[in-house]
């Protein structure tokens, strides 16, 4: 059997155990070999077929496994839901926001809003952010 063949099974093997851990580590292996099999086909020596295996396996568990491994870790973004997922958003003012009092729309609803910052008045068409949903008011800050 030519060389190259057994690099291609070798290859295929630590691919579907690759599936089966989900480890990151036997898929590169994996394509460690792939790339040897190309060299093997070139007609590339055995010994020179394990450094070009070496080569590469080092380089992929070396620069793109840590790579492959941060995001496979990465919790989700926690979705927010209900007027948590108002926080943040940007708003209009309707009518004059103060300290007290005033109206803003937030994606097509219109709410009560009052100046995060109590010694702000914001004028009606102005652009503010969300900071806090406390019960159905907004505390809001204009944008600068």
């Amino acid at each position: 059997m030519d060389d190259w063949v057994i690099w291609l099974i070798l290859a295929v093997v630590l691919g579907a155990a690759e599936i089966l851990t989900m480890t990151a580590a036997l898929g590169l292996l994996g394509g460690a070999a792939v790339i040897t099999a190309i060299a093997a086909a070139l007609g590339l020596p055995v010994p020179f077929q394990l450094v070009v295996f070496t080569l590469a396996s080092a380089a992929g568990l070396m620069l793109v496994r840590p790579i492959v491994a941060r995001h496979l870790r990465q919790p989700p973004r926690a979705q927010r839901f209900g007027v948590e997922a108002l926080v943040g958003q940007t708003a209009y003012v309707v009518a004059e926001v103060t300290g007290r009092a005033g109206r803003v729309q937030i994606g097509g609803e219109e709410w009560s809003a009052r100046a995060y910052d109590e010694t702000l008045v914001i004028p009606e068409g102005a652009t503010v952010d969300v900071l806090k949903i406390e019960g159905a008011t907004a505390l809001v800050y204009p944008r600068e």
